[in-house]
């Protein structure tokens, strides 16, 4: 694959992985009804977890943006994958079963691993 094709293809998955991780993190930054209700009554994470976790995602997809910064990427990269993992754990726990809406969480989990897999790429060139 030429260069060219690695980083079109490494900003296209980047830019569609921060994206979503970003999305995911602005209701709860400041928790709104919703979010207490399935991440605090459904999962039973404390409040102040919920502003943790969100600020921390929306640091981590900001980080994967910004050129350069290579040892704050792979922290990055981990952190949203273990945050993306524990989703489905917490989901599963929490209902006893997996549903359907739950993998839904593989799509940016798959645009996770396919920015991560060309970013590798592209820094090897």
């Amino acid at each position: 694959m030429n260069p060219k094709t690695t980083n079109i293809l490494y900003w296209i998955f980047t830019i569609l992985f921060a994206g979503f991780m970003i999305w995911s993190s602005i209701p709860s930054i400041k928790p709104n009804a919703q979010s207490i209700q399935f991440m605090h009554d459904f999962l039973g994470y404390p409040i102040y977890f919920i502003q943790f976790i969100s600020i921390a995602k929306l640091l981590g997809a900001v980080a994967l943006l910004i050129p350069g910064l290579i040892k704050i990427k792979e922290w990055a990269y981990a952190g949203l994958f273990f945050d993306l993992t524990g989703a489905i754990f917490s989901v599963i726990a929490a209902s006893n079963k997996l549903e359907m809406s739950t993998l839904f969480i593989l799509l940016p989990i798959a645009l996770g691993i396919l920015s991560y897999i060309f970013w590798n790429k592209k820094r090897s060139l």
